[in-house]
């Protein structure tokens, strides 16, 4: 898990919380990948939602899980000596865009909790900020929260520019993980998630950043995200594996050059290394020195292989040798295709 409760020391004393829980699947994946039983918090806006994360809690086995009903926004309703309470985790996929967040909340009102006061007031017709913000809220000194939002809380300016470079110098964004689009029930749009952790975030000096939106499967007329592109996304963030075209160490000083613009494709390039075709190899035969270089990976395991696969036809290009293994064979193919006999 991203969120790292997997390796943490977990008690029943850490908790877990969702400001815009749903039915509480999230929460529940959170709780079941504690290594002991945690404590869970949920709040939702839909009273029939609500009750049936509530269900579900009794049904998965958490019946001291507290899950109340109202706006997040407007009124939290967990609160601690007068204040918003805080917690370890934070987790929360909340709606895309929210043109209403701020109804029924009076921004001055807000001081009292003391969301904004700091980084800014997000924009009246989009509410992405606003759930973001909250979640920092509700973290505590050393917690880690996980947020699903559109790619334009990344890039976009104005209000939400201040906000974001706000939170990037106070070091609150360990990383950004782009998902495919066509993800989500109810939009097409490319979503990302933001992982927020306070722990040391004073000595953050970069963001770990991950493009994984071409890892995916077609599902009917949505995407659906793999086990093994799931894995895939969880290995490179939690060892910090530096992929090109995947994944990357992004640090803040880059970022402040770029005006704190956090789109995803101005660190990682994920476009497709371009097919140059060799048109001497095409008219004479042989396979150019270079596209075979380029299989470094195996001639690294196997250093005896390309000396056994390839003699020098002229210089610059190499023929196939004869019959070899089924590993060789696939090897061969894997030239053959580009350069056919």
């Amino acid at each position: 898990m991203i969120i790292g409760i997997s390796k943490a020391e977990t008690t029943a004393k850490t908790e877990v919380y969702g400001p815009t829980c749903g039915s509480g699947s999230l929460l529940l994946r959170i709780g079941t990948a504690a290594k002991a039983k945690v404590t869970l918090f949920g709040q939702e806006k839909d009273s029939a939602t609500s009750a049936l994360a509530r269900m579900n809690m009794i049904l998965h086995d958490y019946p001291t899980a507290e899950i109340k009903q109202g706006n997040t926004l407007a009124k939290p309703l967990f609160e601690e000596h007068g204040n918003m309470k805080q917690f370890d985790y934070v987790v929360a996929n909340p709606p895309f865009s929210d043109k209403r967040w701020s109804n029924g909340l009076s921004l001055p009102e807000d001081g009292k909790y003391n969301r904004f006061e700091s980084y800014g007031v997000p924009p009246s017709r989009n509410g992405d900020f606003a759930y973001l913000l909250h979640i920092v809220r509700s973290l505590k000194r050393n917690g880690k929260g996980v947020c699903i939002l559109p790619h334009g809380v990344l890039f976009r300016g104005n209000a939400e520019a201040e906000i974001r470079k706000n939170l990037i110098k106070k070091g609150y964004i360990k990383g950004i993980i782009g998902l495919p689009a066509n993800l989500f029930f109810g939009t097409g749009i490319p979503a990302c998630i933001i992982v927020l952790d306070k722990e040391n975030a004073h000595n953050r000096k970069a963001i770990f950043m991950i493009d994984a939106s071409k890892g995916f499967k077609k599902d009917g007329n949505k995407n659906r995200l793999r086990e093994q592109n799931i894995r895939k996304i969880t290995d490179v963030f939690n060892n910090e594996i530096i992929i090109n075209g995947y994944s990357t160490m992004v640090y803040v000083s880059t970022i402040e050059k770029n005006e704190y613009n956090l789109n995803i494709p101005r660190y990682i390039d994920a476009q497709e290394k371009e097919d140059i075709q060799d048109i001497d190899a095409h008219l004479n035969g042989g396979i150019p020195d270079a596209d075979i270089n380029d299989l470094e990976k195996y001639w690294k395991v196997y250093p005896t292989l390309k000396g056994d696969l390839f003699s020098q036809a002229r210089p610059g290009y190499s023929n196939l040798n004869g019959e070899q293994s089924r590993f060789h064979c696939r090897i061969q193919r894997i030239l053959q295709r580009k350069y056919p006999a």
